[in-house]
Order: structure tokens, then C-alpha cells, then sequence
């Protein structure tokens, strides 16, 4: 545990001075007044948040509180209003680009096809009916090796545990490197050992890497030490901070439900 936070100490401090405002050397997404309203339904609204890169933010609420849909406005799939910003280290505006591993991914498991089929029709045009090339096939072992996963290459997709499914669509989303990698519910179907391992890959992704993770989860048993933030959904942002400070606060013991004697380890 000592030599984990000496680590996380020395990954944060790769940007220091950041504060919600003047992000100096670090790259930033803002989000600013975003509401959402489906029909006469409002999902969220007031929503405010900042995510630096180099950054693991956790976004966790009650069920029906929006995240998924506060992951789809942010990732321009959703209508919304307020206003969404990506700033470069250099305090340009720009474009971000995202990746993205969705909560349920759909897919007949009786289908044949393999890893490599699904990242050969995916990150290329050749066709999946087709021999793939030798080089194709390296550059597909060099998205796997992003996350450890080299060996699932031939492996078939509905053969695949949940742990190793994940790591699957982590590497697609991976390629290429966004700024932004975004996870709904990455630990939902997940046993303890996987999302450690999950956990661990995603503190290795974003020092390598230095770009912003921003997750829902509805497990809030491993968050710290990995997590840099979290924020609280249920309507709008009820409570942003540590992950101690934010299962220790008034508005999550209201919001799940919780006596005033819950106390977060």
C-alpha cells in the first residue's frame, strides 16, 4: 500500500498546479451547465465537471440517475444543452477524440468470429472472409499488448469471460490513443480479482498514456486508490472529491439511501 501511494503521489504531481481553473501544461475537458431532457423527463441538469488528463474519474449515482446518459452527451450521441470544451495543454480549444467501451455490447455469442476478426473489420477494410495479412495481424497483437491481452488474439468472442471481454473492447477503444477514454459500468459482471486487474490496467493506461478516464461505476469497493475523483449524480452533481470525501458526504448517504452511521473505509 506505501510503495501504491507513493506512486499515485508522483503520477499527479506530473501536472502540478492543476486547479479547476488555469490547467497549466495539462490538457482539460469542461463541461459547463449541461442538461439533458427526454420528453417531458429531465435526466440531468446543472451538470458541471473538469477532468484533466492523467486523471481516473469515478461517476456514480442511483439507478435512473442519468450516467449513462451524461457518458452518451459528453460523447455527442445524446442532444444536450450547456457547453462541452476540450482545452490542449497549450490552452488551445480543440477536438477531442474519444474512446469508448459501452456497458452492454450485443452480440450473438454462438457467432464465430474471432478477436482478430473483430479488430481486422474494425481498424482496417480488409475483409474478414479474407487471410489477414501478417502485418495486419501484428498491428492487431500491438492493440492487445496495450492491455495485456495478446493471447485472446484467435480466441472466440462468446468464449470470452467478461474480464477478457472487457479487456477486448478496452484495447479497441484504445486504438487509436484518444484524449478521452470513457467506460460505462467497466466493472459490471466483473469478480474481484478482474476488476483489480481492470483497475490496474487502467492506472498503467492513463500514466503511459496521460490521457483522462472517465468511468460510471455502481461498485464503490476499490475506488480508492485508484481513483482521482468522484463525482455524484442524481439529477445534477451532488457531491465531487475524493473518493473518501464523496462516500463519506451527506448527499451519498441521501442518495443511496444510507444511515447516518455509513461510514466509507
Amino acid at each position: 500500500m506505501k510503495n501504491e501511494t507513493i506512486y499515485k503521489r508522483m503520477r499527479i504531481d506530473k501536472h502540478p498546479g492543476l486547479h479547476d481553473i488555469g490547467c497549466h501544461g495539462a490538457c482539460c475537458l469542461r463541461a459547463t451547465d449541461l442538461g439533458l431532457q427526454l420528453g417531458e423527463t429531465t435526466v440531468f441538469e446543472h451538470v458541471d465537471l473538469h477532468i484533466h488528463c492523467g486523471q481516473i474519474v469515478a461517476l456514480i449515482g442511483p439507478n435512473g440517475a442519468g450516467k449513462s446518459s451524461l457518458l452518451k452527451a459528453i460523447l455527442g450521441q445524446v442532444p444536450h444543452t450547456g457547453k462541452l470544451e476540450f482545452f490542449l495543454a497549450t490552452g488551445d480549444k480543440a477536438q477531442p477524440t474519444f474512446g469508448y467501451v459501452p456497458q452492454n455490447p450485443v452480440f450473438d455469442r454462438s457467432d464465430p468470429i474471432s478477436v482478430l476478426d473483430l479488430f481486422v473489420s474494425c481498424i482496417s477494410q480488409w475483409p474478414v472472409f479474407l487471410p489477414v495479412p501478417k502485418a495486419l495481424r501484428e498491428k492487431v497483437i500491438q492493440c492487445l499488448a496495450r492491455v495485456h491481452a495478446e493471447k485472446l488474439i484467435d480466441r472466440r468472442l462468446g468464449a470470452l469471460s467478461g474480464g477478457e471481454l472487457q479487456r477486448v473492447l478496452l484495447a479497441l477503444a484504445l486504438e487509436p490513443v484518444p484524449h478521452i477514454l470513457i467506460l460505462d459500468e467497466p466493472m459490471s459482471g466483473v469478480d474481484i480479482n478482474g476488476m483489480k486487474l481492470l483497475l490496474d490496467m487502467l492506472d498503467e493506461i492513463r500514466t503511459k498514456y496521460d490521457l483522462s478516464i472517465l468511468m460510471s461505476t455502481h461498485d464503490f469497493t476499490m475506488l480508492d486508490p485508484y481513483v482521482d475523483k468522484v463525482l455524484l449524480l442524481n439529477d445534477t452533481i451532488q457531491a465531487a472529491g475524493t473518493p473518501r470525501v464523496v462516500l463519506n458526504s451527506d448527499a451519498f448517504r441521501e442518495a443511496f439511501h444510507l444511515g447516518q452511521e455509513w461510514r466509507a473505509k
